[in-house]
């Protein structure tokens, strides 16, 4: 197989994921951290499994900028979350 066939298979794994997983899941978490709620356990190694494949998809996305837009936009959202949730934190109780 080809660099160019594997790239394809690739991305179209990775915007599937996207579509079904990815963006809902962290709109969900948007929603959750915008009302105030703090983020879970789970919540949390969401986050670390996303930003591991962010660090995975570098050389993809080297080699085909027409995806840098889709994943900065990602990127954003998911500063956006973690910023808020850490707001969140800084304003919860002290247990």
């Amino acid at each position: 197989m080809s660099r160019e066939s594997d790239d394809l298979g690739v991305a179209t794994v990775v915007l599937e994921r996207l579509q079904k997983e990815r963006l809902p899941r962290a709109l969900d978490l948007k929603a959750k951290v915008d009302g105030g709620e703090r983020l879970d356990d789970m919540d949390i190694s969401l986050l670390e499994r996303v930003f591991a494949d962010i660090e995975d998809a570098k050389s993809f996305l080297a080699r085909h900028p027409e995806y840098n837009e889709l994943a900065a936009k990602m990127a954003t959202l998911y500063e956006e979350i973690t910023a808020r949730a850490l707001e969140n934190e800084k304003a919860a109780p002290q247990a």
